[in-house]
């Protein structure tokens, strides 16, 4: 096993804890394009760069759950 597919194996949950009512509509397709649509709501993505920068754009709106 290489070392590029150890790293796409890993994953990452993340979880909505802001509500996309009254953001920017760039916000809530960052929302929906990482999967989440709910409050609460948790999804688990692979870890990368992509991944990452969304999550950086609505710090206020996601946490990254362990």
């Amino acid at each position: 096993m290489c070392i590029r597919d150890r790293a796409a194996k890993k994953t990452i949950k993340i979880k909505q804890i802001g509500s996309p009512i009254r953001r920017p509509e760039s916000q809530r397709k960052i929302l929906i394009g990482l999967g989440l649509n709910k409050m609460h709501k948790v999804v688990e993505r692979q870890d990368t760069p992509e991944v990452r920068g969304a999550i950086a754009k609505v710090p206020h709106l996601v946490t990254v759950v362990d």
